[in-house]
């Protein structure tokens, strides 16, 4: 399904009729909506509509997919051991309309928020080739900074980072205005060489083209595509951006991307994703619980759930639900996560009575079955996460932790389950 045939099935969207300007107006009406998705039909500096929210929970990725949310995990794991090709075609959508002369103001390009460092394209999908390792999706911010230049932030030793430093100077591709299947596709972590089209085929039917200007397969029915050239001999500063933590992240130098041709569907609409909340939250932490799932089940302990939660900007904290049968899984279970997030900082641990998408209820279990005498897990410092401010500046040294909250097999008389409350039909007695 097309990020436009989702969007035309979604029965709560938000229709803003009023023209809302780009820079800032927009962002702010975003916010305040919080995880309802919205369409602005009316865009003050571009003749193009914009959409948002679109993605911001568990419940709209499943409802895309036709799974329930505690199916999501076997769904994603299931397309990253099993990609598929997808139908090539000619004639796409996304190229139906090519724009005379390569302005990006003409496009809807959001400004977030008062203090970035210029319009930012946080939802692309980014498609780069190499001619030995094959295909790479990935998601890099862009900051505009010319009508025909983008300055991209790349997180170093990724695929496509692999892929720049090697060849310098390379061809890509910014595809924008993408269903469910390709967005999760890109955010996972696959082997250099794993094409993550395929894998997106396999969590819904795909559609792909050529790509206009180099040798690539690009999503056929995504809104936009901006084709051009990146290059490490162009730097520029990249910076201020409010990143998934909600705090602003440092100027860097960063490379170049030149555009040098821009197609687009007929009546396209553009989609954008507001940084720090939550579509970007889920977006970028729900395909690292595969990952997790995975590897504690390989650490030997049954692994029943995951969740890298949005209280831990859904990147730096993880809950993992285990079904425990012997004292040491719950640390086991701490230890397989951190491989299968290298990122992650705090995992939880709890039992498999807990509701891990609780808040109150995963606080309840650490308050009675948590001793940090005996339960606490401290690793030596190592690399974390660049997206952490409490990390060292420069290195990203961190000091990472467990918490098993899970209770001990030996109970000694002790009762570690909630009490069961009698229940009232109250309608029976309030009328």
């Amino acid at each position: 399904m097309s990020f436009r045939s989702y969007l035309e099935e979604i029965k709560d969207l938000a229709v803003i009729k009023k023209p809302v300007s780009k820079k800032l107006e927009a962002s702010a009406i975003i916010n305040e909506l919080f995880d309802k998705p919205v369409l602005f039909e009316k865009i003050k500096e571009s003749d193009f509509k914009v959409a948002a929210n679109i993605f911001p929970t568990k419940d709209s990725i499943a409802n895309y997919f036709g799974c329930k949310v505690n199916e999501l995990i076997p769904t994603i794991t299931k397309a990253i051991e099993g990609p598929t090709k997808a139908e090539v075609i000619e004639n796409a959508p996304c190229q139906e309309v090519e724009m005379p002369e390569v302005d990006l103001d003409k496009i809807p390009i959001l400004f977030h928020c008062e203090n970035d460092g210029g319009n930012y394209i946080s939802s692309g999908v980014v498609v780069a080739k190499h001619p030995e390792q094959g295909q790479n999706l990935d998601f890099h911010r862009c900051m505009q900074i010319a009508k025909n230049k983008l300055v991209v932030r790349i997180v170093k030793k990724r695929n496509f980072d692999t892929f720049l430093q090697e060849q310098k100077t390379m061809p890509m591709a910014i595809c924008i205005g993408n269903g469910a299947n390709v967005l999760v596709a890109a955010a996972t972590s696959v082997e250099i060489g794993q094409n993550e089209l395929e894998i997106a085929n396999t969590l819904g039917p795909l559609k792909v083209t050529k790509a206009k200007t180099f040798d690539a397969i690009i999503p056929a029915e995504c809104e936009f595509v901006l084709e051009g050239t990146i290059s490490l001999e162009e730097m520029h500063d990249e910076g201020p951006f409010i990143d998934l933590t909600e705090t602003q992240d440092v100027v860097r130098q960063e490379p170049v991307f030149t555009v040098t041709k821009i197609t687009h569907r007929k009546d396209a609409i553009w989609q954008a994703l507001l940084p720090g909340k939550l579509e970007h939250k889920i977006l970028m932490g729900m395909p690292r619980e595969p990952t997790m799932f995975k590897k504690v089940n390989e650490a030997g302990v049954k692994c029943l759930d995951v969740n890298v939660n949005p209280g831990g900007c859904s990147w730096l904290h993880a809950r993992i639900k285990i079904d425990k049968k012997n004292e040491e899984d719950g640390k086991k279970a701490i230890q397989g996560g951190f491989e299968g997030h290298k990122s992650c900082k705090h995992i939880f641990v709890y039992d498999k009575d807990i509701d891990i998408y609780n808040d109150e209820d995963s606080e309840w279990g650490m308050a009675t079955r948590f001793q940090a005498e005996r339960d606490f897990v401290m690793k030596d410092k190592e690399k974390g996460s660049s997206l952490d401010p409490s990390a060292e500046a420069g290195t990203k040294m961190t000091t990472k932790c467990g918490f098993d909250c899970t209770a001990p097999l030996e109970t000694k008389g002790k009762s570690f389950g909630k009490a069961v409350f009698p229940k009232a039909d109250l309608k029976k007695y309030l009328e």
